[in-house]
């Protein structure tokens, strides 16, 4: 069920704290505790969290990429039907995240799909394309189950491709593909130090979420907090455990527009944590007086200020105007463990601007 089957294609620096933890192949997350019961539709605290370490960091063309890892995790990959969860195979060694991000803003692109080829000793070990995720500690990321052929020095290539999402500011001026090359000294020893916690069984399943871990060199995929946002923020609300930020630019000449028309923008997050989603179809309906003033798509843009949201051009919005917000297609991104049940069934919100 990774991807790379679903789609057929073919010393270490501690960022967190440490703690004993069991081998490579019987880790605690290879054994991990049963799921919470009665899972609520929500975010949720998950049975355990893990801390991680990096193997390094490098810097071409504008962008930054750490290679980080941690043990094998259990997650759920978004299906048309709903999740479907992916366990922990036997063969899996690390979880392993490259982490890319504009050198200038820190911003984290989700759509630059970073593709890692292992190698060890001039060897192909494995080649595969890690699925974007959402996780409550890490946030945003990109990552995946790999299987490693035991200690030693692996070689690991990061290729990633150029945007597909609209960029603006400074950020329009990064849009070529980049690769960065690591040597990873694997082993199991060292993995063991990463630190692994287990949440209180009075506490797994209840709503809530484990904060973000504070990874000091990388940034993170946290999205403004509404006073923060530009513009005038004219409210938020809340669908499938997302809150959804709308606020209005009264000059969208940077986002497509004239000085004449305004920029309507629209900032997902999740609860608890800010971290912003991803992959999503949305269309808006702004109503004045009953009629429609316009009717359409929001198209995905990540610029210098608003960072990753969703945002259309209009002629004109004025106090009393009616939004609907429909979300066409839920965030596609995989998920770890306290938030495979939310972001799923995202009924329309309707505000009043």
């Amino acid at each position: 069920m990774r991807r790379r089957d679903v789609l057929r294609v073919a010393g270490s620096t501690s960022i967190v704290g440490l703690a004993g933890c069991a081998s490579v192949f019987e880790t605690p997350s290879a054994s991990a505790p049963p799921m919470a019961g009665n899972r609520p539709d929500t975010v949720y605290h998950p049975t355990h969290y893990e801390g991680m370490k990096m193997a390094g960091m490098k810097q071409q063309d504008g962008y930054k990429c750490a290679l980080t890892y941690s043990y094998p995790h259990r997650f759920w990959l978004m299906k048309p039907n709903g999740t479907t969860k992916v366990d922990i195979q036997s063969a899996d060694s690390v979880h392993i995240m490259p982490v890319v991000w504009d050198a200038q803003t820190g911003i984290i692109p989700p759509d630059i799909n970073p593709q890692l080829t292992i190698t060890q000793n001039g060897e192909s070990i494995d080649q595969f394309a890690p699925w974007p995720m959402l996780s409550q500690p890490m946030g945003f990321h990109f990552g995946d189950n790999a299987q490693l052929q035991g200690d030693g020095t692996h070689t690991v290539e990061v290729s990633i491709g150029g945007p597909s999402t609209r960029r603006t500011g400074s950020l329009a001026e990064n849009q070529g593909n980049a690769s960065f090359e690591f040597e990873f000294e694997f082993s199991e020893s060292t993995l063991d130090e990463i630190s692994y916690t287990d949440i209180s069984d009075d506490k797994e399943g209840t709503r809530g979420a484990v904060d973000l871990m504070d990874m000091v060199m990388i940034p993170d995929s946290q999205v403004p907090t509404p006073d923060a946002l530009p513009g005038d923020v004219r409210g938020s609300e809340m669908t499938g455990d997302a809150r959804f930020v709308v606020t209005v630019l009264e000059d969208a000449s940077r986002f497509g527009g004239d000085g004449e028309q305004k920029y309507l923008a629209v900032s997902p997050r999740t609860p608890y944590n800010r971290t912003m989603l991803p992959m999503m179809s949305l269309s808006v309906t702004l109503r004045r007086d009953g009629a429609s003033v316009f009717d359409g798509i929001l198209q995905s843009t990540i610029n210098p200020e608003l960072r990753y949201h969703y945002g259309t051009t209009v002629s004109d919005v004025q106090t009393g105007d009616e939004l609907t917000i429909t979300v066409d297609s839920p965030p596609q991104t995989a998920r770890h463990e306290g938030y495979e049940t939310a972001f799923v069934d995202m009924p329309e919100i309707q505000m009043t601007l």
